[in-house]
C-alpha cells in the first residue's frame, strides 16, 4: 500500500456525510463508501450509504456494524456493479484521526473517511488506509 493512495469524492457526497454526522451527534456515524479503483490506484467514490450505528454500550465513541450491514452493501455495490470501497464515521468532539479501536477493529485495503464533529457542527475530513500488517494508519489524500 502507498501511503500516498487517493480517494476522490465528490462536494455532494462529502456534504452527505457531514450531514449524517451532524444529525447523529452526538453519537458516531457510520455508513459505506461504494466507488470504483483505476488502475492508478486512484479511488472514486460514486455513492455513500448510511448505516446505523448499532454500538450500544459506547455510540460516541464508536460505531459497530452487523453483518447484514456488511452484506446488505455488498449487494447494492454488485448491483451497482462497484465495489465497497470502504467505511466512514464521525468523531464527536474529537479529531478526525484513526483511534486505537478504529485500528484494533480495522481492515486493510479498505479507505477509513473521518469526519470530527464540534459540538454538533462537522468540520476536517480525512481519510486513512490500514497497513497490511495492522501496525498503523496511513493518510490517504482526499481529491
Amino acid at each position: 500500500m502507498r501511503a500516498t493512495s487517493r480517494l476522490r469524492i465528490g462536494r455532494e457526497l462529502a456534504e452527505q456525510i457531514r450531514r449524517h454526522a451532524a444529525e447523529e451527534y452526538p453519537r458516531e456515524c457510520c455508513g459505506a463508501l461504494l466507488g470504483r479503483e483505476a488502475a492508478d490506484g486512484l479511488r472514486e467514490v460514486l455513492r455513500v450509504v448510511a448505516l446505523a450505528n448499532r454500538s450500544e454500550d459506547a455510540p460516541r465513541h464508536r460505531f459497530l456494524l452487523s453483518a447484514g450491514d456488511v452484506r446488505e452493501v455488498e449487494r447494492l455495490a454488485r448491483e451497482a456493479q462497484c465495489e465497497l470501497l470502504g467505511w466512514y464515521h464521525s468523531h464527536p468532539d474529537s479529531p478526525a484521526r484513526p483511534s486505537e479501536y478504529d485500528r484494533e477493529q480495522g481492515w486493510p485495503w479498505y479507505s477509513y473517511v473521518i469526519v470530527s464533529v464540534a459540538k454538533g457542527v462537522p468540520g476536517e475530513m480525512t481519510s486513512w488506509r490500514l497497513a497490511d500488517d495492522r501496525s498503523a494508519f496511513l493518510p490517504e489524500i482526499i481529491e
